[in-house]
C-alpha cells in the first residue's frame, strides 16, 4: 500500500517544477517511504510536460496528468487526489525545495495523532524567514481589518496587542513551537485522503488563492486539528510565478484571483453571521482594493 501520494500542481514553472522534483528524490532517498509522486499540469505553454516526463524513470511511483486547460489550483489537485492510491496526501507547490524532509516521522506523528487533521512544517522564504501564510487565523472581518491597516505589523512584537491585532498571522505564537493553528499554505498541506474524501477536496469556485484557508474550515468543522509543526522545514521560492512575475499581464490576473478568492471565502462563511449593509460594505472595500492592485500576501 502507498503511504504517501505527493501533488504537484504544474503550470509554466518548468524549472522550478525539476528543481522540486529533485529535492523530492533528495528527502525521499535519506528517509525512505512508500510514495507516489503525481504532477497535474494546467496545459503549460514552456517544456514543463516534456521535462517532467523526461523524470518518470525514477525509482518512486510517478505520474504526468496533461489538463486541456488551465483548470486553476484546486481542482487541479483534486484530479491528482482522484487518481492517488496513498493513506496521506501531500499538496505541495512547485516552487518549494524540500531537501531535508522526513516524511516518515511526518506521517508517524499523524499516525499517532488521530485528531490532526491537516500539518504543515516551517515553510520559510528564501531568505529564511517564515512565509506567514502557512500560520493563518481564519480571515474575519476584525482580522483582515488588522492586517490590511498595518496594524498586525504594528505590534507584531507587543505581547498582549499581538494577540488582539495579530490574529491573521497568528503572531503572539512562537514559530519555534509545535502548535495548532487555523491553516497552513497549500504550498505545504498535509493531511489523509480519507478527510479529503469525506469534505470533498478543494472548493473548485476558487480558482487560485483561498481554497487551502475553505479546505481547513472545513477540516476543523469536523472536529480535527490543523497543526503547525516547525521541527521540519521547506523553502518557499515565493511569487515567482505569481505577484512577483516578470509580466505585468500575470500579475494583474493573479491579483484579480486574489480578491475573487476573498469575495468566494467571505461569501460562503462569513456573510450569514452580518447583517446585508456590512456584507456589502467588504463586497464594496474589496472592490476598491481591485482598483488600487495593492496587494501583500
Amino acid at each position: 500500500m502507498v503511504n504517501l501520494s505527493i501533488i504537484v500542481v504544474s503550470y509554466n514553472t518548468a524549472d522550478l517544477t525539476v528543481a522540486c522534483l529533485d529535492s523530492l528524490s533528495v528527502s525521499l532517498k535519506k528517509h525512505p517511504v512508500i510514495a507516489e509522486i503525481i504532477v497535474v499540469d494546467n496545459h503549460s505553454s514552456d517544456d514543463s510536460v516534456k521535462l517532467m516526463k523526461s523524470l518518470e524513470h525514477r525509482d518512486v511511483s510517478f505520474k504526468v496528468i496533461e489538463n486541456d486547460s488551465n483548470l486553476g489550483f484546486g481542482k487541479a489537485n483534486n484530479i491528482g487526489v482522484k487518481r492517488s492510491s496513498g493513506e496521506f496526501i501531500l499538496f505541495l507547490n512547485s516552487d518549494t525545495l524540500v531537501d531535508e524532509l522526513d516524511f516518515e516521522g511526518l506521517i508517524s506523528l499523524m499516525r499517532k495523532d488521530e485528531k490532526i487533521g491537516a500539518l504543515t512544517v516551517r515553510v520559510n522564504l528564501e531568505n529564511g524567514d517564515l512565509d506567514p501564510a502557512s500560520h493563518r487565523g481564519f480571515p474575519t472581518i476584525w482580522r483582515s481589518f488588522t492586517y490590511f491597516s498595518k496594524l498586525e505589523q504594528i505590534t507584531r512584537y507587543i505581547p498582549v496587542l499581538n494577540r488582539v491585532f495579530g490574529g491573521y498571522h497568528l503572531t503572539h505564537l512562537s514559530h519555534k513551537t509545535t502548535h495548532e493553528i487555523d491553516s497552513p499554505s497549500g504550498a505545504f498541506f498535509l493531511t489523509r485522503k480519507v478527510i479529503l474524501e469525506e469534505v470533498g477536496g478543494f472548493d473548485e469556485k476558487f480558482f487560485m488563492y483561498g481554497e487551502d484557508l475553505d479546505l481547513a474550515m472545513r477540516i476543523k468543522k469536523l472536529g480535527l486539528k490543523m497543526v503547525f509543526y516547525p521541527k521540519q522545514s521547506i523553502i518557499h521560492l515565493k511569487g515567482k510565478s505569481g505577484m512577483k512575475h516578470k509580466s505585468s499581464s500575470v500579475k494583474g490576473e493573479t491579483s484579480k484571483h486574489f480578491y475573487d478568492a476573498m469575495k468566494i471565502f467571505y461569501n460562503k462563511h462569513y456573510s450569514n453571521r452580518y447583517p446585508v449593509l456590512i456584507s456589502k460594505i467588504v463586497d464594496r472595500v474589496i472592490d476598491f482594493r481591485i482598483k488600487k492592485r495593492d496587494v501583500g500576501i
